[in-house]
């Protein structure tokens, strides 16, 4: 089994389901005690949100990269960063290191290519939704139709996401006003709903959904089982 480096803590409330996830996918295939090879580098959130709100997308990118760096040093043989956010330094991040960074977009773009979906809906942090690093690839490399939502779902979106759900406030009302988002959006044409920031997983479940849902740090953190399980 190979061993998985976790670039973890952005927020925690997520990348501990990354733990979860991957761990019970090793012992679903190898049974008895067997559990997941991990090195996990877990930041402080409100160092990385801080940099991100004053626009020092650079310093917060040279954190996770020197962590990956040191990742890789202590034995890891694939890198993950266990948040949609960050991978707008996937491509720096993957140049400064000598091992494979599991892509998130790669993991979801394969999985709604694989369920038939060709028009999805993107929810995120503003800066997922906004910035091109993420659609980009979704709509290169798998060929599909991605939109947003109108700026003021943006903006509100943003705020459940850092003023509720990493502080692990899950609240009942944002559930059903993202619900009614998505209701929306599957009324003008949208076939699936992808959760790209991993904690709106915690928020919206598959069953609260009419549309196909395509969970971005379960299907990363499958991914990551998968390769490692690799012979």
């Amino acid at each position: 089994m190979k061993k998985l480096g976790l670039l973890g803590g952005m927020s925690w409330e997520s990348s501990i389901e990354y733990e979860k996830f991957i761990n019970r996918a090793v012992r679903d295939e190898l049974g008895g005690t067997a559990s997941a090879d991990l090195i996990i580098r877990s930041f402080n959130f409100a160092e990385i949100s801080e940099l991100q709100a004053s626009g020092q997308w650079n310093a917060a990118g040279q954190l996770l990269i020197e962590a990956a760096k040191q990742l890789e040093l202590a034995g890891a043989e694939a890198i993950l960063i266990c948040t949609n956010t960050m991978h707008i330094f996937a491509e720096q991040l993957q140049a400064a290191i000598g091992v494979p960074l599991l892509h998130i977009a790669d993991a979801t773009g394969q999985a709604v290519k694989d369920a038939g979906v060709k028009k999805v809906l993107l929810l995120g942090t503003r800066f997922t939704m906004e910035k091109d690093f993420y659609r980009s690839k979704l709509e290169h490399n798998f060929e599909l139709e991605v939109s947003i939502p109108e700026p003021d779902d943006r903006t509100e979106i943003h705020r459940i996401i850092y003023e509720e759900l990493v502080q692990g406030k899950v609240i009942d009302a944002s559930r059903e006003y993202l619900k009614a988002l998505i209701e929306r959006h599957a009324a003008s044409g949208v076939q699936g709903v992808i959760a790209g920031c991993t904690e709106i997983e915690l928020l919206v479940k598959p069953s609260d959904l009419q549309v196909h849902y395509f969970p971005t740090s379960a299907l990363h953190a499958a991914a990551a089982a998968k390769f490692a399980l690799a012979e």
